[in-house]
């Protein structure tokens, strides 16, 4: 039996998490940010998902917190980094980044899936593994932005500077049957 899903924010969370780079890289703050905005479209065969597709809105990025660093995490920090994460993607430019499945394996609880990921106006294919345990479901991938074409935020002439490689974790909960 074919049924679909539509999952939010509300349903689950959409987290990157940011390293540093550069000479002086351990000067710099390492940054958990949220995806607060988004939606996937998830169709599902037999309770099983076949299928999905995600649009992310990149202003709901919501900095969470900041870990490292030479000097501590003070209160404008988080509304910094935001504006300055929001100029790296060009968010009036590119105000969205989507996923969409091409297909979709299942063994067991994990599912590979093939897809193609949009973001920052690059469109290429990023496979991903997502597990299932009982209605959750839990995703970790990592995506290098120069893949993408974005310009990792960088201080001091880039001796500090976000890492090229951003690690993404999504985990949401699907809808009672």
């Amino acid at each position: 039996m074919t049924d679909s899903w539509t999952l939010t924010g509300d349903d689950g969370e959409l987290l990157l998490h940011t390293g540093t780079a550069g000479r002086a890289a351990r000067t710099g703050h390492k940054l958990t940010i949220e995806m607060k905005g988004w939606t996937a479209q998830v169709t599902v065969d037999d309770g099983h998902p076949v299928a999905v597709t995600l649009t992310v809105d990149v202003d709901s990025l919501t900095v969470l917190k900041g870990e490292g660093g030479i000097a501590p995490w003070t209160g404008a920090e988080p509304g910094i980094a935001r504006s300055n994460a929001l100029k790296s993607l060009e968010v009036k430019k590119y105000p969205t980044i989507t996923y969409a499945s091409t297909g979709v394996v299942r063994d067991g609880d994990v599912y590979s899936v093939d897809g193609e990921l949009t973001l920052h106006g690059v469109t290429r294919p990023h496979p991903v593994t997502v597990r299932r345990d009982g209605t959750g479901f839990s995703c970790e991938t990592t995506i290098t932005q120069t893949d993408y074409k974005i310009k990792q935020f960088s201080l001091l002439m880039g001796t500090v500077k976000v890492a090229d490689d951003v690690r993404l974790t999504i985990s949401a909960t699907a809808p009672a049957p």
